[in-house]
């Protein structure tokens, strides 16, 4: 599984790890083969100690802080590691805005943990995370999807191998990149039991969380539901049926990359155009162009989460009928002068909340990239040629998203009997989860003052300022902004005079009709007839305290020279796709 990833011994390699039995056989496994001794594990683990660590692997353990016990069960975990001979980081999560309630705390704690494993991954370097997620976490999640209506790509539950990426782009010089690392699964074909098992032949304690056991979370209800059907014929079914998902989410992925070259063009400021004729020609079935334009609406949008339920059957009918769709933060109309031949995504702009830009210094990490560019490259490219190899079917590709049991029941994949016990499972957690009320809160984050930037992330926009003293705001642009830039071009230069023949004007400051700013309003207007007027709602404009619009970097817009050191990258933090995924 570490070669189907495309992993190497020499490679550098961070573990989760909670203290559970998952975890500590992960750390036993993973310490083995990495000093190459896979004959006798329970040797090379318990003969290690601390006085000979393992090369290259760094075991992270993450105290949430939500038990009283929690700290001093973070230290007995990270002395069982250092045991084993590995290296071991505990980070303690400081919760600012107050610890989550008990309805959200599984997920609050599941972001916070991955926010502070790719910190520290990111800080010491390392671009590999492995976790210990098994087959009955798949069989779980499979469950819990089904009883919230996910469609077969959903069902395919935990990738084996995918890119996480920071909130913000890792800087080189000028030029900016997505920054991430792998996250590997490499034990999703091994069982709980399994855990146990190895943990016992390394001579391996464990600890048992005891919110694990708490019916009042939907994955701790569903554990002891499946405990109830214990027969090697419904988990190897059950598996089967994954599996089948797994494979038809593999084939649809492959076909989606494809598509994502050949039908879809990035705009330098930051909108899609996507060739319905190639797509057309190709008769791209439902599931692949749901897939497809999800991937392109979640690029432009740079939405942690894609597209789902209803709004994905708005996508799917978007491209099919052509009218105008504001859609998972995108806005999708026909392409000006394409006859339909192509569609604009662009990123909509809602006015009725302020726009979220955070500050960022773009060297955080020393000036350093988290890991070689090269290494993680060769990594991929190594995982995806060892994927090619397969040739995977794709049995519920052509059915809607809740025929998958039928389907396989059809198929042979299901007795009648694991089928109607699936069924039931899944009817118990659809009431369970029906009878509970969530609400959401959405979250309004600030406009900072552009005069404590560094750089500034607005959207999927990077902002690196120059002088940017006059700068109070960092907004949208607006209708009102191009009909500003018409008439400021329109000005007679003449009246104003040029800047050495304009002395008593204050070179510090910056006036709304200045020599410069009515030059650069004509250059600006020339480049903005080539953007499409819904493209142009999602680029950064600079004001400042009096709402003077000072400049659009985007189009060179600026009002005097010194704010023609202010420039702007479209430098998305996730690539378009995603990044390298793995359903092996």
């Amino acid at each position: 599984r570490m070669g189907a990833a495309g992993l190497k011994p020499h490679h550098r390699i961070a573990i989760a790890v909670s203290g559970g039995p998952d975890s500590m056989a992960l750390c036993v496994l993973t310490a083995d083969w990495k000093s190459d001794n896979l004959v006798d594990s329970a040797t090379s683990v318990t003969t290690k100690g601390r006085s000979n660590h393992v090369d290259g692997l760094l075991a992270i353990v993450v105290d949430h802080g939500l038990r009283p016990e929690s700290a001093e069960e973070a230290d007995l975990v990270r002395n069982r590691v250092l045991d084993m001979g590995i290296k071991c980081q505990v980070s303690h999560c400081e919760w600012l805005d107050g610890k989550p309630s008990p309805g959200h705390l599984q997920e609050a704690a599941r972001n916070k943990r991955y926010e502070t494993l790719q910190n520290i991954c990111i800080q010491q370097q390392i671009s590999i995370l492995l976790i210990a997620h098994h087959a009955d976490d798949q069989a779980e999640l499979f469950i819990l999807r089904l009883s919230r209506n996910s469609g077969v790509l959903g069902l395919a539950g935990m990738s084996f191998a995918s890119q996480m990426f920071t909130q913000f782009p890792d800087f080189c010089g000028q030029e900016s990149r997505p920054r991430g690392i792998l996250i590997v699964r490499p034990l999703l074909d091994f069982s709980k039991e399994d855990m146990y098992d190895i943990c016992r032949s390394g001579n391996q304690q464990w600890v048992e969380d005891p919110t694990n056991k708490s019916p009042v979370y939907a994955r701790n209800r569903i554990r002891m539901s499946l405990s109830n059907f214990s027969s090697s014929i419904f988990k190897t079914e059950l598996e089967a049926t994954i599996s089948a998902c797994r494979g038809t989410r593999l084939l649809v992925d492959k076909f989606c990359n494809l598509l994502l070259k050949q039908a879809v063009t990035i705009m330098p400021h930051g909108y899609a155009v996507i060739d319905l004729e190639i797509l057309r020609a190709m008769e791209v079935k439902d599931i692949y162009l749901a897939k497809f334009v999800t991937s392109v609406v979640q690029f432009i949008s740079q939405k942690h989460r894609p597209v789902r339920g209803k709004a994905v059957k708005l996508l799917q009918s978007y491209i099919r009928t052509l009218p105008s769709k504001s859609v998972g933060g995108c806005y999708l109309c026909p392409a000006p002068g394409s006859k339909g031949t192509k569609v604009l995504v662009c990123c909509s702009v809602n006015l009725s909340f302020p726009v979220t830009m955070k500050l960022f210094h773009p060297f955080s990490y020393g000036g350093q990239n988290c890991f070689p560019t090269s290494d993680l490259e060769q990594i991929v490219k190594e995982s995806e040629a060892y994927l090619d190899r397969f040739t995977s079917d794709a049995p519920f590709s052509d059915i809607a998203a809740e025929s998958v049991l039928i389907e396989a029941k059809k198929l042979g994949i299901l007795s009648h009997s694991t089928y109607e016990s699936i069924v039931t499972l899944q009817q118990e957690e659809s009431d369970d989860f029906k009878s509970k009320a969530v609400s959401k809160f959405a979250s309004k984050d600030g406009i900072p003052s552009s005069n404590d930037a560094v750089a500034a992330a607005l959207n999927n926009f990077v902002i690196m300022p120059g002088q940017v003293g006059l700068v109070e705001e960092v907004r949208h642009m607006v209708d009102a902004d191009w009909l500003y830039l018409s008439d400021l071009s329109k000005k007679n230069k003449a009246n104003v005079g040029p800047p050495e023949e304009n002395n008593h004007q204050d070179d510090d400051k910056c006036s709304s009709s200045s020599y410069y700013g009515i030059l650069s309003a004509s250059r600006a207007i020339e480049c903005l007839k080539c953007i499409p007027v819904a493209a142009r709602r999602s680029m950064p404009v600079l004001v400042n305290a009096q709402g003077l619009v000072l400049s659009i970097p985007s189009i060179g817009f600026a009002q005097c020279p010194h704010l023609m050191k202010v420039s702007v990258v479209f430098s998305p933090r996730i690539p378009l796709g995603g990044g390298h995924t793995s359903f092996l």
